[in-house]
């Protein structure tokens, strides 16, 4: 197997480094300099790479976002899922490992709070609500009529949010994150169950 371009692994290297960065000294505090340090390179390769600090800080948030796509798709593609399975695998994509860990849940926290602010953050930020969003309606139209499903894929998309949020702020946020997707999973069922009852009346 081919190596990847030495460019390739610097960029990632000063990514992970920018997500570390922002665990140990927050987004506002994070410099060029914090950056370059925990990634053993010189400072001069962040602005060759990504035009300087604020590139940086887009391109770890796409890095984010990439992981949640490919998250999905490890766990979709190439099988044969039920719609309910796959809702199910959305929802654990957005509660990996990676995402649940202490330097992206302070990045994302701290996107959140830059998006206001920041247009680049602020684009990044609506992509990932409306893929979310997409990739639950997609499943839920095969369970429930056109009307409902929307309405569930809202519900749905919020809950994951509002979980993953009140996790990443708990002093014990690991056992949360488990609780959180027992919960929007439990949430689902509900609402695809809910309607089968409706039916029948």
């Amino acid at each position: 197997m081919p190596r990847p371009p030495m460019k390739t692994v610097r960029q990632q290297q000063l990514i992970d480094a920018t997500l570390v960065s922002v665990e140990r000294h927050g987004l506002h505090n994070t410099t060029i300099n914090t950056i370059s340090g925990l990634a053993g390179l010189s400072s001069g390769l962040i602005s060759h790479y990504f035009g300087g600090k604020q590139g940086l800080i887009e391109a770890t948030q796409k890095y984010l976002l990439e992981q949640l796509k490919q998250a999905l798709l490890s766990r979709t593609s190439g099988k044969t899922l039920t719609p309910l399975e796959r809702l199910h695998a959305i929802v654990e994509a957005n509660f990996t490992e990676l995402q649940r860990s202490r330097p992206a849940t302070k990045t994302w926290l701290s996107f959140w709070s830059q998006a206001m602010h920041e247009q680049g953050l602020a684009r990044l930020q609506h992509i990932n609500n409306q893929r979310l969003y997409s990739n639950l309606l997609f499943s839920f139209k095969k369970l429930l009529p056109q009307a409902e499903a929307i309405t569930a894929a809202k519900q749905t998309a919020a809950m994951i949010d509002g979980f993953w949020l009140r996790s990443a702020l708990d002093a014990a946020p690991e056992k949360e994150f488990e609780q959180a997707q027992i919960l929007c999973k439990a949430f689902i069922e509900a609402v695809i169950m809910s309607y089968g009852e409706t039916r029948c009346h």
